[in-house]
């Protein structure tokens, strides 16, 4: 029998209500926001040729607005949104990795109607880049608190579709994680194809936008292995984001229940990939991955 509790968590001063799922046996709740208080910084990136705003996310030494960061080196992840989507909709997982040690970027970049694939991979790429300068660039609140040899890539939808095409383009990226992600232009399928870091594909049965037969699951056939396809039961589309919008879909489970699942099945990836945590390994290829009541699993590592 599954557990679940109620907790409250002040992310950019915010409170988000975390309901939290954990399988049986789980020795720590991923789903539960970790150890670090969580700093986010609205920056202005220049690198590899690409200018774009966007909003880091980052463990620090209390939580709010230009906090300083955290003592220690993080890995950092690169998350692309979805189609026509805000990156405050995704504010409360990047905080969630945050609060577990990981800085995640998010460009604002390519959010509107017509979005070019490729260059936002490209943004992608180069927001990782520019974190990776920070660290040894003298006054930024990233000197020396960069992981820069633990790089990742994650996305929604779109966003995650440019997350592979970005993966196939950068040897410096270790391993990625994606929600729901889409078929891009030029295809992410085919990028997959030539991917062979580790990638985690998160999907919703219940997905009606994207769903995992015409996305997904084609992007995992190609893909090289490691690879891993993790469908929630009765997720959706747009459970994935904070909050739904126009065209949203909706699932046999709540928005919250299937955050939570989300964070717990990412977070202990990261973990795992960027932080060079063996504890994970039950979670992310054990059993206890496998027989995940509210996720089905499909991996080759």
């Amino acid at each position: 029998m599954r557990s679940w509790s109620i907790r409250v968590c002040a992310i950019l001063l915010i409170p988000f209500l975390f309901l939290t799922a954990a399988p049986a046996g789980a020795s720590v709740d991923l789903s539960a926001p970790g150890s670090y208080a969580v700093g986010y910084a609205d920056v202005s990136v220049s690198a590899s040729g690409r200018s774009f705003s966007a909003r880091v996310y980052y463990p620090a030494t209390s939580a709010g607005s230009g906090t300083a960061v955290a003592s220690g080196r993080f890995p950092a992840v690169a998350f692309g949104h979805g189609f026509f989507q805000s990156i405050s909709k995704y504010a409360s997982l990047g905080g969630h990795w945050a609060s577990w040690g990981t800085i995640t970027i998010m460009p604002t970049s390519h959010g509107g109607l017509f979005p070019n694939h490729s260059a936002f991979a490209d943004d992608l790429n180069a927001a990782l880049t520019w974190m990776v300068a920070q660290n040894t660039t003298a006054g930024s609140r990233f000197n020396a608190h960069v992981r820069t040899d633990r790089l990742g890539l994650s996305g929604h939808s779109m966003g995650g579709g440019a997350g592979v095409l970005a993966a196939a383009r950068n040897s410096a990226v270790r391993t990625v994680t994606n929600l729901a992600a889409a078929e891009t232009n030029p295809s992410a399928k085919t990028a997959a194809s030539t991917t062979t870091v580790p990638m985690q594909l998160v999907a919703g049965t219940n997905d009606s936008v994207a769903g995992p037969s015409g996305n997904q699951i084609p992007i995992y056939n190609a893909k090289l292995a490691p690879k891993q396809l993790r469908t929630i039961i009765g997720g959706f589309h747009c459970g994935f984001t904070d909050s739904g919008g126009i065209g949203c879909d909706s699932g046999s489970i709540s928005r919250a229940a299937q955050q939570a699942i989300t964070r717990r099945v990412t977070t202990a990836w990261l973990l795992y990939y960027l932080h060079d945590d063996t504890a994970q390994h039950d979670a992310v290829w054990g059993a206890s991955a496998q027989t995940d009541p509210a996720v089905q699993f499909l991996g080759v590592q």
